[in-house]
């Protein structure tokens, strides 16, 4: 099986550089335009299924580089963004130490108080993917977040840590790879 991963496109908010977690923000133009040159860049790739964030940015996203109607989306609670409590809407340089340290090195630094723990998105993810390997799919998109991109990512190349935090994903970053038998390995990585 071929699992796509792709960062959504652009927002305001991302644009603006806040910290977009579980705000339900549209795409902005310029993430519509980023989702349909993914999906020139990928060719005529036909997707067995796709999955999606119940977020608006993800599900859009989807439907436009999956070349699918929304209705066909598998919506999964399980790839909505990471939480960032207090932090929600906040400049991505103004977060104060213990978020940044916490959101650039989560290995190192514990997660703030109100802000969804390193553990919980390896644990969500991890546990998408599991079930997710159990299909007989050829090739399948999820169409999420950079938040919970990396410990997926993480997950198919098989980090001790489970987690592949860095670099960020860019929007509409499909990172590809191949799961076959319980082994995994990264095919491409396409922005």
């Amino acid at each position: 099986m071929k699992i796509w991963i792709a960062r959504h496109g652009q927002t305001k908010f991302n644009a603006r550089h806040l910290m977009q977690g579980r705000t339900d923000e549209p795409l902005n133009e310029t993430g519509i335009a980023q989702a349909k040159e993914a999906r020139k860049k990928i060719g005529d790739i036909k997707f067995d299924a796709v999955y999606a964030s119940p977020l608006k940015r993800a599900q859009v996203t989807g439907s436009i580089i999956g070349n699918v109607d929304p209705s066909e989306l598998i919506i999964d609670d399980r790839l909505i963004e990471a939480d960032f409590g207090k932090y929600e809407l906040k400049n991505y340089y103004l977060l104060g130490l213990p978020m940044m340290s916490y959101w650039y090195i989560p290995e190192l630094f514990p997660a703030p108080k109100t802000v969804e723990t390193l553990s919980s998105l390896i644990e969500r993810s991890h546990s998408f993917l599991k079930e997710l390997e159990q299909k007989d799919y050829d090739n399948v998109l999820i169409a999420c977040h950079g938040g919970i991109m990396r410990p997926l990512s993480g997950y198919l190349m098989d980090k001790p840590n489970g987690i592949y935090w860095r670099p960020k994903p860019k929007n509409c970053e499909i990172r590809v790879f191949e799961s076959l038998d319980g082994k995994h390995k990264m095919l491409d990585d396409i922005f």
